[in-house]
C-alpha cells in the first residue's frame, strides 16, 4: 500500500510551534490548495503537522500566505469528546519546501540594472571565454 501526499499551496494560517514535554518541536498549520475540477475552482484546506527541526525551520522561515510544497503522509486520528467520537484527517509532513522568501521586498538586494533600459558594455578582454 502507498500513503503519500504531495501538494503545493499557501499557508492559510500562522505556523503554531509548540514543544512536547520531552522537548520535541511540533508545528501545526493549514495549507490552502487550489483544486480545479472542470470549470470550477475549489480551495481545499488541509491541516499539516510538522515534527522536529523542520517544524522549527518552518515556523521561523515561513508563515501565513507563503507558497510551500509539502510532502508527507495522510493520517487520521480519533478521540472521544463530550460530543462523542471525533476524527481529524491531516498531513504529517516529512518535507516542507519554501517556494517564496520570507523577506519582504524592502529587504531584498537592489538590482542596480533593473529598469535602467541601457545596454551594458563589457570589453572582450574582460570576458572569460
Amino acid at each position: 500500500m502507498l500513503n503519500r501526499f504531495v501538494g503545493i499551496g499557501r499557508w492559510a494560517s500562522d505556523i503554531e510551534l509548540k514543544y512536547t514535554p520531552n522537548g520535541k518541536a511540533v508545528a501545526n498549520a493549514n495549507i490552502a490548495i487550489n483544486d480545479r475540477f472542470g470549470d470550477k475552482d475549489n480551495t481545499v484546506f488541509l491541516p499539516v503537522v510538522i515534527w522536529g527541526k523542520p517544524a522549527e525551520n518552518t515556523a521561523e522561515y515561513s508563515g501565513k500566505g507563503k507558497l510551500v510544497a509539502v510532502e508527507g503522509r495522510i493520517q487520521v486520528r480519533q478521540w472521544e469528546s463530550e460530543n462523542g467520537r471525533r476524527y481529524i484527517t491531516e498531513v504529517v509532513a516529512e518535507n516542507v519546501r519554501f517556494l517564496e522568501s520570507n523577506r519582504d521586498n524592502s529587504s531584498r538586494r537592489h538590482d542596480p540594472f533593473a529598469d535602467d533600459g541601457k545596454a551594458i558594455y563589457i570589453p572582450d578582454s574582460e570576458l572569460p571565454f
